[in-house]
């Protein structure tokens, strides 16, 4: 049995991987999937529905998952078809997290009021709107960093419901009881209202009621085309793939075109049959337009398939569940069964590498651009070159402490990433321009992002090194000796890519902004990267610290690589500051604390280490 083991894990793994990777059969008879992966143009990337409801989700709630009040779990294309099409359904859902209780206080509720922890429906909010809006009118005048966290906690409520509300006006009018009846009364309407437009300048007899009636849908129009978000209308000619419409501008359009957009009138009846309860007109639809539209967009029609796909696999969220039993395998392994548990541990960590290694392929395909683009991607990208380095270890030394490293490392960045994700909703959003250049740019961000990745991986290979010989007697020498050649090897390597990142940022710099260095927080945190990894190396071929020294060290830099990655962000100046984030701020400094409360560990003398006890006893 034990022959077979890492077989059989291996084997279950890649089983749970697949069945993530296809599509599960739909419980409701509407195509809920067929309208998930309809495209939208929203902040000038072309995206699928499912992932304007995935992100709106993850904004406004915290969560993907959707409660109705009768306790039903609904997928988030259910959730947003009810936003859109039959809204008094959708605003009893409780979709907005509240936590600040001055918050709860002001809109007249209680944590017992929600879901049983912190989540409150529209129609709960609905009555403090006006409230609301005076006092986050008065929040944003104030600066942003001098915010109460009040005030902070009320403006992002604020803005998660104009979110909302923009959602319910982005395909059809939330008012009207038949949206569709009303866009082919408007269209019969207009040929008439020409015509009693012409007798009118011509002094002759006109039909009065019909021009107040087309007057009246023009209000209409208009209003939907102030208050809705999304641009779902493509545009007549595909050569322009950019000039996507929302729904009340091609409405309003059709005053000088004279003719209604189809797509206007395809979510006008997919609304019909969604509130008549008609699934097989439904899903006729969601197959004519698609068909329609595959004729002209069929390169963005399959990247929005792909894409809602890649949302409903969830690749990292997945990886997580194998790094962390990968983590424990190879615990296991330094107790019992070593090779069995070993061969495990690293079959689950190469098949959440792969799987990791495919999406972030998959996410480079979708936006057309390099790996890493915003702080999410970073995450993702430092993770993948921390188990990537660790694969190579492990096949070097197979002695499982490749694969606990990369468990720990690769479940970390992952968790990083998807709380980067809530803040931020749509983790493939389009570049900051100050991050959309040129070559050097893509070069310099990867290069430097595998230096990060090296930084940490020394860091925690030091911290496995301390924690086992302090409090265990696993830590023989044969052990000791080849963590310390990793550390050593890995510093050198994180040495290298740190110093050739951070020159070719300042070739990058040159290019885009006319200087090759500016003292820029950014750039002087990823120079302090590079002089501390050469602190380490000088201290070691200096004999000025021995083994024990050289992993203090090591983890002392994964304090300096995380102000470096994360810190200069918070500090609201300089050309890379991309915003301050007060729980990464606190989460920053409790890892910071962690980390000197293990070099603290570090220095307590040998005798005491367990480890070193078992030796010389």
């Amino acid at each position: 049995m034990k022959r077979f083991l890492p077989l059989i894990v291996l084997l279950l793994g890649a089983a749970f991987v697949a069945s993530t990777l296809f599509p599960h059969k739909a419980k409701s008879e509407f195509d809920l999937d067929g309208f998930s992966r309809l495209p939208v143009l929203v902040n000038g990337r072309i995206k699928p529905l499912d992932t304007v409801a995935r992100t709106t989700l993850l904004t406004t709630q915290g969560r993907q998952r959707v409660v109705t009040p009768e306790g039903t779990t609904i997928t988030p294309t259910e959730w947003l078809l009810n936003v859109c099409f039959t809204p008094a359904d959708a605003d009893k859902i409780r979709s907005f997290e509240i936590v600040h209780p001055d918050v709860l206080a002001l809109v007249n509720l209680t944590p017992e009021d929600g879901d049983g922890k912190k989540r409150f429906s529209f129609s709960q909010l609905a009555p403090s709107v006006a409230e609301l809006e005076r006092q986050a009118r008065l929040a944003s005048e104030v600066d942003e960093k001098e915010r109460s966290k009040f005030q902070k906690a009320l403006l992002t409520l604020y803005f998660n419901l104009i979110t909302y509300q923009k959602l319910q006006y982005s395909l059809t009018l939330p008012d009207s009881p038949d949206f569709l009846t009303e866009l082919t009364q408007f269209q019969a309407n207009l040929g008439k209202a020409v015509e009693a437009a012409k007798a009118r300048t011509a002094n002759q007899p006109y039909d009065a009621e019909i021009l107040k009636a087309v007057a009246t849908a023009r209000t209409r129009f208009e209003t939907l085309e102030q208050q809705g978000s999304l641009l779902a209308i493509p545009p007549r000619d595909p050569t322009h793939p950019e000039a996507w419409r929302k729904t009340g501008q091609a409405l309003v359009d059709t005053f000088e075109t004279g003719e209604l957009a189809p797509a206007a009138l395809v979510y006008a009846g997919l609304s019909y049959t969604w509130r008549t309860n008609e699934p097989a007109k439904f899903n006729e639809i969601i197959r004519l337009y698609r068909e329609q539209l595959a004729k002209n967009f069929s390169p963005q029609l399959t990247k929005s398939d792909v894409e809602s796909r890649f949302n409903t696999a969830e690749p990292f969220y997945i990886s997580t569940y194998l790094y962390v039993l990968a983590f424990l395998l190879g615990v296991f392994s330094w107790l019992r069964w070593p090779d069995t548990f070993g061969k495990s541990a690293f079959y689950l960590l190469l098949l959440a590498w792969l799987l990791t290694t495919g999406g972030i392929i998959t996410r480079m395909w979708l936006e057309s651009r390099p790996p890493v683009t915003n702080l999410y991607s970073s995450a993702l990208g430092v993770g993948w070159v921390v188990v990537t380095l660790c694969l190579v270890l492990e096949i070097i030394y197979k002695n499982a402490i490749g694969s606990v490293a990369a468990g720990m490392l690769g479940f970390a960045t992952l968790i990083i990433a998807h709380h980067l994700a809530l803040s931020s909703g749509d983790t493939m959003e389009m570049m900051r321009a100050v991050l959309d250049s040129n070559f050097w740019l893509g070069t310099h961000v990867v290069t430097i992002t595998i230096g990060y990745g090296a930084t940490f991986l020394a860091g925690f290979l030091a911290f496995i090194y301390i924690f086992r010989g302090v409090f265990t007697r696993s830590l023989d020498k044969s052990t000791a000796d080849a963590l310390t050649r990793m550390v050593y090897g890995i510093v050198c390597f994180a040495t290298l890519f740190s110093l050739v990142g951070t020159i070719l940022g300042g070739i990058w710099a040159d290019q885009s902004w006319g200087r090759f260095w500016g003292w820029d927080p950014k750039e002087n945190g990823a120079l302090i990267i590079v002089l501390w990894n050469a602190i380490i190396l000088h201290c070691r071929w200096g004999g000025l610290v021995k083994t024990r020294g050289l992993m203090a060290l090591a983890v002392f830099g994964n304090i300096v690589t995380s102000w470096s990655w994360f810190g200069v962000n918070m500090l609201g100046v300089g050309l890379h500051s991309y915003g301050f984030m007060d729980s990464t701020f606190w989460a920053l400094i409790a890892f910071v604390a962690s980390q000197i409360i293990v070099i603290a560990i570090a220095l307590v003398p040998l005798e005491k280490w367990k480890s070193f006890r078992a030796a010389t006893s």
